[in-house]
């Protein structure tokens, strides 16, 4: 089980804040000789595959890595271009590694804006008058939760279908939010967050929150170092629990 991703949005549908705390899987690594018997092609700043499916590979993903090196985009860890590096034959034999391409900063505040568009077009839909809206969409491989706050920030959490405790997770952000973002007198408001006691990744739920059953119940861990009810390593899993 894991939380996969956390996005604030703004009333107005902006992306304040936008946390990923999770790592694709990669579909696909595979060590070639040269000439590379895939045809890539660059196509939104990415390496894409554009023909030659086998082995796994499929068309429309991304190269990840090089040689175990991340690939950011079209360049690689160490600033080399990776169509380039590719077409040199000196480099090979050569490990690529493939998936998913990764959504870009541009493409995360495009999705943030639909997803506000959607929620309001929800509470329309409602036979009901003052309907929360979206509060839950769920797919085989995740579920989206969302909790709007009365001045209409959204806190929308991506997290395993099977994950537990999505609820308290989401009002917690919201009161380190209101703690650490809204009390800090140099942050404006609807505007990126870029508090640090906010944005520190020791507040981030742990990517694999502990599932174990203690106590004949499941526990619900938290990693915010400015919280002060007692605290507890799990016996079964050495994650932190709430006593």
């Amino acid at each position: 089980m894991a939380i996969f991703s956390v996005y604030v949005v703004n009333k107005a549908g902006g992306l304040i804040y936008q946390l990923d705390s999770y790592a694709p899987r990669a579909e696909a690594e595979k060590t070639f000789s040269y000439p590379l018997d895939l045809l890539l092609k660059l196509h939104d700043e990415r390496v894409l595959v554009a023909f030659g499916q086998r082995d796994g590979i499929r068309v429309g993903h991304a190269v990840l890595a090089i040689n175990g090196m991340d690939v950011n985009g079209k360049y690689t860890a160490d600033g080399k271009e990776v169509l380039e590096y590719l077409a040199n034959p000196a480099n090979y034999p050569v490990s690529i590694r493939f998936g998913r391409p990764r959504l870009t900063s541009n493409e995360k505040l495009m999705l943030a804006s639909m997803f506000h568009s959607l929620f309001a077009i929800g509470s329309q839909l409602s036979p009901e008058q003052g309907s929360s809206g979206i509060e839950m969409l769920e797919t085989d491989t995740f579920k989206l939760h969302c909790f709007q706050t009365l001045t209409g920030i959204k806190f929308v959490v991506l997290a395993d279908p099977r994950q537990a405790g999505i609820d308290s997770l989401l009002r917690k952000i919201y009161e380190i939010y209101s703690d650490f973002a809204l009390k800090n007198p140099f942050y404006s408001l609807e505007m990126p967050i870029r508090a640090s006691l906010f944005t520190q990744p020791s507040w981030a739920p742990d990517p694999s929150w502990c599932g174990c059953f203690a106590g004949g119940r499941r526990q619900l861990y938290w990693l915010h170092k400015s919280l002060q009810p007692p605290r507890r390593l799990c016996s079964s899993c050495n994650a932190w629990q709430w006593c």
